[in-house]
């Protein structure tokens, strides 16, 4: 049996003649940037999250990048990240000029530890980027308390978890400003690079999207310096017919996290997720921990089982951050997930046979 790490077929299945339709509406138009699509996608991501604006944009690395630019930060200012985050979080920060303050993780949940914020917080800090790693929210009370006591930003980065809550609040919507990215593996994928930005405060929304259209509120008239960065009308289109399915389908996403769950659970060399009760997890990924995680891969591979590894080098230790000094075993929480983390198949479609087949290899090989 071949199981790939990622399939889009079942989900283009659900929705194949509305996409069809919706984009083939798109090129009749003949209006391909800044239109109605846009317009719409905008109005029904903020509803089905609950907050007042929803900004679209080209990437969610332009829209981590724009939201800290709403908020002025900038050289000399610091922003407090997970030590552990995807590289584009860290890139968000160097390319406004701030100093990066890595945060080690909680080992359990895999995100941004809150009992180790404050000790890292100076004169110059500015802002906490919370990630929301695979699909689970961070302690989002815990951040916020800390915020507000220490008069800080948060801006949310909420590429991974789309419709996730804590306490029954959708990630993407306690920051004052956050982002997200559609990119095409996510629970909401465009067919391509697109992003967004959320938030409930007028002027962040504005400057938003004037930055994003070259720093213009009016066609030719120029008022901040700016970017070109806007979700064009296909994307939108495609993500508006997405959008009506996504709970269906981080639904099935938690069906087939819970049946592994059962399946694994019992085999004592396996570190299941654990999920923080106050969150709801909508696993953009499901992330085993198991020491000998690369036999175990290749093992797997053999097999004609697709797994995959997120991520294989923490952002210290990348060729791209040695500037800042880090060595190995500067944040060993990190390093540790980065040595012991696999990432089995979980997508809508995943048969429950193809689950069970996994699991039993996975069995076997710790059984051998």
């Amino acid at each position: 049996m071949k199981i790939p790490f990622l399939s889009f077929d079942s989900q283009f299945e659900d929705v194949r003649e509305e996409l069809f339709d919706a984009t083939k509406k798109v090129f009749n138009s003949k209006w391909y940037i800044l239109g109605k699509n846009l317009t719409n996608f905008e109005k029904n991501y903020a509803k089905i999250n609950n907050i007042k604006y929803a900004v679209g944009v080209g990437s969610g690395l332009d829209a981590l990048i724009i939201s800290l630019k709403s908020l002025n930060i900038t050289k000399g200012d610091e922003v407090i990240v997970a030590s552990n985050a995807y590289i584009a979080s860290w890139l968000a920060i160097s390319n406004v000029g701030a100093t990066i303050i890595p945060v080690e993780p909680n080992p359990q949940t895999f995100n941004l530890d809150p009992t180790k914020i404050e000790e890292k917080i100076t004169s110059k800090t500015k802002a906490i980027m919370p990630v929301h790693l695979y699909g689970q929210p961070c302690e989002m009370d815990k951040i916020m308390d800390i915020a507000l006591r220490n008069k800080l930003f948060v801006v949310e980065d909420n590429a991974q978890s789309h419709l996730a809550t804590f306490n029954g609040k959708p990630t993407g919507t306690y920051g004052n400003i956050n982002a997200t990215s559609f990119y095409p593996s996510k629970n909401i994928g465009a067919i391509g690079e697109a992003g967004c930005i959320t938030t409930m405060d007028d002027d962040l929304s504005e400057f938003s999207k004037t930055f994003r259209n070259y720093g213009s509120k009016e066609k030719y008239y120029c008022d901040i310096i700016g970017s070109n960065s806007r979700l064009d009308e296909i994307q939108a289109a495609i993500l508006n017919v997405k959008l009506k399915h996504i709970q269906s389908w981080n639904k099935e996403r938690q069906k087939i996290a819970k049946r592994y769950d059962q399946l694994l659970s019992k085999n004592l060399q396996i570190t299941i997720p654990y999920v923080n009760p106050k969150a709801q997890h909508v696993y953009h990924l499901y992330v085993i921990k198991v020491d000998k995680r690369d036999q175990l891969q290749e093992f797997l591979k053999e097999k004609g089982i697709g797994t995959s590894i997120h991520y294989p080098i923490p952002p210290h230790l990348q060729k791209a951050y040695a500037h800042l000094g880090y060595k190995k075993g500067d944040f060993p929480i990190a390093e540790e997930l980065a040595n012991t983390a696999l990432s089995l198949p979980v997508y809508p479609g995943l048969k429950d046979e193809s689950i069970i087949y996994i699991c039993n290899l996975i069995n076997e090989f710790f059984k051998n």
